[in-house]
């Protein structure tokens, strides 16, 4: 035997349904964020149509009735149900295959250049004082330090 009882409802709009139930606590401002919602959900303070609910991602439908700290929420929806296809179920979809064209055989083909090492400095940077003392590089006044470069 089920009863039925008036009660006042707010509503609470979505955009896109079906939507899972913690999204509508976070719509509706009941609860500051989405952990919240789950938390409250899973210790059994959300009932949906009169039911208590511990299913976080329920999916909710237009015109279900949502019960919350002892307030009546119904959840109002203008657009139509967006059925979800599995997975295993879903067409696989593939870049397109593009076409190069085929360039002239007059043109001599490009080379990749190799990666040939870099000019004898980049050998071995080590310096000898010789070579460091030949550049001459001038003494900061104020510290009395010497420039170095890498």
């Amino acid at each position: 035997m089920s009863e039925e009882i008036e009660v006042e409802a707010l509503e609470v709009e979505v955009s896109v349904q079906p939507i899972e139930l913690y999204k509508v606590l976070k719509i509706a401002n009941l609860v500051s964020g989405g952990g919240e919602a789950k938390y409250a959900i899973s210790d059994g303070y959300v009932a949906v149509n009169g039911e208590v609910e511990l299913r976080k991602r329920c999916k909710i439908y237009d015109g279900d009735v949502i019960e919350f700290n002892g307030e009546y929420f119904v959840v109002i929806c203008d657009q139509p149900v967006q059925e979800v296809i599995p997975r295993d179920q879903q067409p696989i979809k593939v870049a397109p295959v593009v076409k190069v064209p085929k360039k002239d055989k007059k043109a001599p083909p490009v080379k990749a250049k190799k990666n040939k090492a870099a000019p004898a400095t980049s050998k071995n940077r080590s310096v000898t004082k010789k070579e460091a003392e030949k550049t001459e590089k001038k003494a900061d006044t104020a510290t009395g330090r010497k420039p170095i470069s890498f």
